[in-house]
């Protein structure tokens, strides 16, 4: 196997000590510093697990000047980032690439995805944000089905989903990040994060076993919350693309995060 080294130009941040300004920058508009809210992975050490693909849905709506996200409470008793407020999302399903769409993603987001991912698992991926966001808030990113609900049942995570003749919307998909879950956690993730605006979801917000106290929360409030150290560094990316929107016509790199010799580094890709 051989020996990975920190990219030239990666932005390199000691644990929990924020991002080392002494090293280039991928641009001054991105988040580089983050006060440190989860330093009790520090007291366990926990075997080396194989980061699993996982996705998230940021929801992000326009109350005025300042733009809103919603974020819900993780259980105490969850292994991972308990009490800590987090965007939906969760690992992918097996039967996530099979389950029917209304929409596939758009080409720029399944060339993102496919940097590093097989196209079948970068549709599962974004499937996977959408069910979970449904599950774990009662919100459905979706479309009609052109011919009605599916024949299949899928299970019971998409019920009064699919079964409306509903399905995902992947189109209203943008990929703006990627992370890997540090070693030495009690679970790993190999996470992408896709936002999508509030107006193209619809449903009635509920809690569930996964999230509580789910509700919309203003950027410029929402670090003031209990925040894994990375949604904290999201939060800073949402806030740059709602002052500085993309053009979606054109295809742009992402933050991803990860970690090279104990060192968090922050990249592009």
């Amino acid at each position: 196997m051989s020996k990975r080294t920190i990219p030239a130009g990666a932005i390199v941040r000691g644990t929990d000590k924020g991002y080392d300004h002494s090293v280039p920058k991928l641009g001054s508009e991105r988040p580089i510093t983050e006060r440190p809210v989860d330093p009790t992975h520090e007291d366990k050490k926990y075997p080396y697990l194989r980061p699993r693909d996982a996705a998230t849905l940021i929801l992000v709506r326009q109350r005025g000047r300042i733009p809103e996200v919603l974020l819900g409470c993780r259980d105490a008793k969850h292994a991972f980032m308990p009490n800590r407020y987090v965007f939906p999302g969760g690992r992918v399903d097996p039967d996530d690439a099979r389950v029917p769409v209304a929409t596939p993603l758009d080409r720029f987001v399944d060339e993102r995805l496919r940097k590093a991912a097989t196209a079948q698992r970068a549709r599962a991926l974004a499937v996977a944000a959408v069910r979970e966001t449904f599950e774990e808030t009662g919100l459905m990113l979706g479309k009609p089905l052109k011919n009605g609900p599916p024949d299949e049942d899928f299970g019971e995570h998409w019920r009064g989903f699919l079964d409306k003749g509903f399905a995902p919307a992947l189109d209203c998909l943008d990929l703006i990040a990627r992370a890997v879950t540090p070693p030495g956690r009690p679970r790993r993730f190999n996470a992408r994060f896709f936002m999508a605006r509030a107006e193209d979801a619809t449903g009635e917000i509920r809690h569930s076993s996964e999230l509580g106290d789910i509700r919309w929360v203003r950027l410029d409030e929402a670090r003031e919350l209990p925040l894994p150290t990375i949604t904290g560094f999201i939060l800073g990316e949402v806030g740059r693309l709602a002052k500085e929107p993309p053009d979606r016509r054109r295809q742009r790199k992402i933050p991803l995060f990860t970690t090279v010799h104990r060192k968090h580094l922050m990249l592009e890709e």
